[in-house]
């Protein structure tokens, strides 16, 4: 299996509960024995999306600007299960992680579809994926959780996943929330 690890958390320190959940989610893949594609947008050169569309009507399926989205475009057509590590900010995704789900626009065609009563695009490459998306905060905050969850969902629907999940974790809990985090792992696991 294919995974994909978007550490989506800035690389000072800040970004320390992103980098701890990240590296539990590795390290479960790694002994599971899976492919492990581990990247870092907030430590690569990452232009922000043009919304030009010449990935769709120009040269489909990829990205007119030349920079590392490229890593991140193959990495997230090939993965089986994507694995998303953020801070949570007002119940939305860090900028670091944001900008590289921006620029995977390419993975999508233009065309329109109806999917569970929604129009969507639909995906350029199709295979059975399932998302997990962990989010980190300094401390609870039930609306920002809830919003949170709801914007996973929405993104699970897009990628069309078979199966999807999202789990918050507040900085003072890390390291005992390694359990969880492998709990839906295995179960995006399971589902494919």
């Amino acid at each position: 299996m294919n995974v994909l690890i978007l550490d989506g958390g800035p690389r000072d320190g800040r970004g320390a509960a992103c980098r701890v959940v990240a590296a539990a989610a590795a390290d479960w893949a790694r002994r599971r024995g899976h492919a492990v594609a581990f990247l870092s947008p907030d430590g690569m050169a990452l232009e922000p999306c043009r919304s030009c569309f010449a990935c769709w009507v120009k040269h489909p399926g990829a990205c007119a600007i030349r920079d590392d989205a490229e890593a991140i475009v193959r990495a997230a057509a090939a993965a089986d299960l994507m694995v998303w590590i953020t801070p949570v900010t007002f119940g939305g995704y860090g900028p670091a992680l944001k900008r590289a789900l921006d620029r995977v626009l390419p993975i999508l065609l233009p065309d329109f579809i109806v999917r569970r009563r929604e129009t969507r695009h639909p995906l350029r490459y199709v295979r059975r994926r399932a998302l997990v998306v962990l989010g980190t905060r300094p401390d609870p905050d039930p609306e920002a959780e809830r919003i949170f969850h709801r914007l996973v969902a929405r993104n699970a629907l897009n990628w069309d996943s078979v199966h999807s999940a999202s789990h918050v974790v507040t900085e003072r809990d890390e390291s005992g929330s390694a359990g969880r985090v492998e709990d839906l792992l295995r179960a995006a696991e399971e589902a494919l």
